[in-house]
C-alpha cells in the first residue's frame, strides 16, 4: 500500500486529494461556527479590497485594479506569505497565462503568452521602476533578482503589451515588483528557513525613524541552496548561494514633497553543468562542472512633488552596476537612468499622464573561443517620451485611453509604440475592456555583435570544422500588433471572475540563416547569422476566479490556453530558434487559503502544466502545501512541502545555451519568523 500511495500520480487521484482537503476545511468550518468572535478571518485577502487595490503598471497613475483595461494580476504580500514564496519566479506560478519553469536550483524560464526561455526577450521585469532587463542577451538573470520577499508590497503582472508606458521589450508582458515604504516595516524581523535544500536561508531587517516624517529600514539576506539530484541519485551540480544587504529611506519633507532613497549590494555563485560542443579536437562535445559568479549593486532616488490637488510630478534616477562571469564570456555593465513623469487630472473627463526619460548603459565583455563580442565594449543610449490621456466619453460608464511611447535607441533608431484602450462599465460590478497595441522588441548586443562557435565536427579526411553563429549589424526590431478583449465581474465580497482573450500578430521575428562556408586558419567554418525573416501569430484565453467560500476560507483558480505558430516569411529559408515551441498549451492553478483559527492556517496550491510543444518536457502535476502557526503575536512557524508525491521531473530546457537543465525534486522546509 505504501508503494501504491507514493506512486499515486493520476489526475483522478490528485483531484481526490484536493477534494479531501476541501471537505476537511468545510468540516472544520462547521465546528468553528460558534467561535467566530475569537477568529481573525482573511481580511487582508478580501476580494472587494483586492479589486480596489490601486495599481500603477497599466498607466503609471493610480487606478483601481477592477477598472484597469488590461489583463492584470496582483500578487499581494499576503499571497506571498501564504504560498511560502522563497523566490519571485515560484510566486509567479500563481499568475494565469504566465509560464514558469524551474531550469535548475538557481535558474528559471519565465514567459508570457507563448514565448518562454532562459533569456525571455519579450517580457519586461522591474523593481520599483528599475529595469532588470539586460541589453546583452535580452532577458533577466533571475538568480540575481532575489530581493527580500518580506519587503515586497505587491507584484503587478500584466499579460500583453505594456510598451506605451514602459517602452521597448514590454511586448508580451510586464512584471512590476513594488516594495514596501519603510514606514510600513518598522521594528525588527528575523527569519530563517531550513529544509531538504535550504542550508539555510536567513533574513534580518530593522526599521526605525530618523524624525516623525522620515523612516528607514536596513536589511540583509543570505542563503545556500544545496544541489538538486539527478534521477540516478547523483548530484546535478547546481548549488546556489547569494548574499545581499541594503537600505531604504522614505521622507515626507513637507505636505507637498516626498523623497525615497534605496541602495543595495549583492554577490553570489550559481553552479551548473556546462555542455560545450565547440572544441576543435575530439571529443567535440564535453561536459564540465562550472561556477557562475555575479555581484553588483544599485542606488535609486525618487522625488515626488505635488503641484496641486490635480497635478503631481515625479523624478526618478538610478545607477545600477553588476559583473557576471558566464564562463563562456564575462560581462561588466553600468547603467544610468533618469525619468520625469507628470500626472495631470485636467477634469473629470481627462486624466493625462506624460513623461520623458534617458538611459545610458555601458558594457565591457571578456570573451573566449566559444563566445565573444565585436566590439568588446560598447555604450548604448535610449531616449524616450510617452503621452497618455484617459478620456471619459459617457459619464461613469465608458472611457477611452489613447497613448503612445516614442523612443530612440542605439540599434534600431526611432520606434513608436501606440495603443488605444477602452473600457465599458456595463453595470455596477461588470467591466468590459478592449485594447489594440503595437510593441517592439529592440535588438540586443548578442543579435548584432556576438560571435558563437556553436558546434564542431570533422569529416575525414577533411579538416575539423565549426558552426559559427554571428551577430548581424542589420538585425532589426521584432514587432507585435496585439488585439485584446476582456471581461471582469465581482459579486460583492464573495466572488470575482476575470477573463482575457487575445490575438497577437508578430512580424520580423528572429531566425537563423546559413551562409557560405569558408576556411579560417586550419579549420572549416560554416557561418550562420541572425535575421528578421520569421512571422507568427498566437491566440488564447486566460481566466481567473476568486471565491470567498466562508469568512476564513478562500479559493482561487486560474486557467490558460494558447495556440502559437511561427513560420518563415515568403521565399525565406531561415529556421525558428525553438521559441515558438517553448510553452505549454494548457495550464491550471488552484489555491486554497484556509484559517482554522487566528493562529493556524493551511494553504494549498495545485498546478497542472501541459506538455511543452516539444518531446522534451512532459506534462506534470505539482502540489504545494504550507501550514502556518503563530504561537505568539511575535513568532510565526511555517512547515512547507513542494512537489508532493511527484518524482523528480524536468520543467524547462534551455535552447541554445551551454547550461544543462536539472530535474525538480520534492522539497520540505521549516521557516521561523520572529518580529520585535
Amino acid at each position: 500500500m505504501t508503494t501504491v500511495f507514493l506512486r499515486f500520480k493520476t489526475a483522478v487521484g490528485w483531484w481526490c486529494v484536493l477534494l479531501l482537503l476541501c471537505i476537511l476545511s468545510l468540516a472544520e468550518l462547521a465546528i468553528a461556527d460558534d467561535q467566530k468572535d475569537t477568529l481573525t478571518y482573511l481580511k487582508s485577502l478580501s476580494i472587494e479590497e483586492l479589486l480596489d487595490t490601486q495599481v500603477t503598471s497599466v498607466s503609471k497613475r493610480p487606478e483601481p485594479l477592477f477598472d484597469a483595461a488590461a489583463a492584470i494580476t496582483v500578487l499581494t504580500a499576503e499571497d506571498l506569505r501564504r504560498v511560502g514564496a522563497r523566490s519571485i519566479p515560484d510566486a509567479l506560478r500563481l499568475v494565469p497565462g504566465l509560464q514558469v519553469g524551474h531550469i535548475d536550483s538557481s535558474r528559471w524560464e519565465v514567459g508570457a503568452r507563448g514565448f518562454s526561455d532562459y533569456f525571455e526577450n519579450k517580457l519586461l521585469v522591474l523593481i520599483d521602476g528599475r529595469s532588470m532587463y539586460t541589453p546583452l542577451y535580452s532577458g533577466v538573470y533571475w538568480n540575481s533578482l532575489d530581493t527580500v520577499i518580506e519587503d515586497i508590497e505587491r507584484i503587478e503582472v500584466i499579460r500583453g503589451p505594456g510598451a506605451t508606458i514602459w517602452g521597448a521589450n514590454a511586448v508580451n508582458g510586464v512584471i512590476n515588483i513594488i516594495t514596501k515604504n519603510s514606514a510600513d516595516t518598522q521594528g525588527g524581523l528575523f527569519s530563517t528557513t531550513v529544509g531538504t535544500y535550504e542550508q539555510p536561508l536567513v533574513t534580518t531587517r530593522y526599521g526605525g525613524k530618523i524624525s516623525p516624517t522620515t523612516s528607514y529600514r536596513l536589511y540583509a539576506k543570505g542563503f545556500r541552496r544545496d544541489t538538486f539530484k539527478e534521477s540516478d541519485g547523483t548530484s546535478a551540480h547546481d548549488g546556489w548561494e547569494s548574499y545581499r544587504t541594503g537600505l531604504r529611506m522614505d521622507s515626507e519633507i513637507n505636505a507637498k514633497n516626498t523623497l525615497s532613497l534605496q541602495a543595495e549590494v549583492f554577490s553570489g555563485e550559481a553552479d551548473f553543468t556546462s555542455v560545450l560542443s565547440g572544441y576543435l579536437t575530439p571529443p567535440f562535445t564535453r561536459e564540465s562542472e562550472e561556477v557562475e559568479d555575479f555581484r553588483g549593486g544599485h542606488f535609486l532616488i525618487d522625488f515626488a512633488h505635488t503641484l496641486s490637488e490635480r497635478s503631481k510630478v515625479d523624478l526618478t534616477f538610478y545607477y545600477d552596476a553588476y559583473t557576471r562571469d558566464l564562463v563562456v564570456a564575462e560581462e561588466e555593465r553600468d547603467t544610468l537612468d533618469i525619468e520625469f513623469k507628470h500626472h495631470l487630472d485636467l477634469n473629470k473627463y481627462h486624466d493625462f499622464v506624460w513623461g520623458a526619460g534617458f538611459r545610458w548603459s555601458h558594457d565591457d565583455t571578456d570573451g573566449t573561443f566559444f563566445t565573444s563580442f565585436d566590439p568588446a565594449s560598447e555604450s548604448l543610449t535610449l531616449w524616450n517620451a510617452f503621452f497618455q490621456d484617459d478620456i471619459m466619453l459617457v459619464e461613469d460608464t465608458f472611457w477611452v485611453t489613447l497613448g503612445t511611447k516614442l523612443e530612440h535607441n542605439s540599434y534600431s533608431g526611432f520606434e513608436i509604440q501606440p495603443s488605444i484602450r477602452a473600457r465599458l462599465r456595463a453595470a455596477e460590478n461588470h467591466l468590459i475592456w478592449g485594447a489594440i497595441s503595437r510593441a517592439v522588441r529592440t535588438p540586443s548586443r548578442s543579435e548584432q555583435d556576438i560571435i558563437i562557435n556553436l558546434a564542431s565536427f570533422q569529416v575525414p579526411p577533411g579538416p575539423p570544422g565549426v558552426i559559427r553563429l554571428n551577430g548581424n549589424p542589420d538585425f532589426d526590431s521584432e514587432e507585435l500588433m496585439a488585439y485584446e478583449l476582456g471581461y471582469r465581474w465581482k459579486k460583492s465580497n464573495s466572488f470575482s471572475l476575470d477573463i482575457a482573450t487575445y490575438y497577437n500578430s508578430y512580424d520580423d521575428l528572429r531566425g537563423v540563416e546559413s551562409g557560405t562556408p569558408f576556411v579560417e586558419s586550419t579549420y572549416l567554418v560554416i557561418p550562420e547569422e541572425f535575421v528578421n525573416n520569421l512571422e507568427g501569430h498566437s491566440y488564447g484565453v486566460e481566466m481567473s476566479a476568486s471565491w470567498q467560500v466562508r469568512p476564513n476560507f478562500k479559493l482561487q483558480g486560474g486557467y490558460s490556453w494558447i495556440n502559437l505558430e511561427v513560420e518563415r516569411q515568403e521565399n525565406d529559408s531561415s529556421e525558428p530558434l525553438g521559441d515558438e515551441k517553448s510553452f505549454p498549451r494548457h495550464q491550471v492553478q488552484i489555491c486554497s487559503y484556509y484559517d482554522f483559527s487566528n493562529r493556524l492556517s493551511l494553504n494549498t496550491e495545485v498546478y497542472w502544466v501541459d506538455e511543452y510543444e516539444t518531446d522534451d518536457i512532459d506534462d506534470y502535476l505539482r502540489l504545494d502545501i504550507q501550514l502556518i502557526w503563530s504561537p505568539t503575536d511575535t513568532l510565526e512557524l511555517a512547515l512547507g512541502a513542494e512537489n508532493l508525491f511527484n518524482s523528480r521531473h524536468q520543467e524547462a530546457e534551455i535552447d541554445g545555451s551551454n547550461i544543462q537543465s536539472s530535474e525538480v525534486p520534492e522539497q520540505f522546509w521549516l521557516k521561523a519568523t520572529y518580529t520585535f
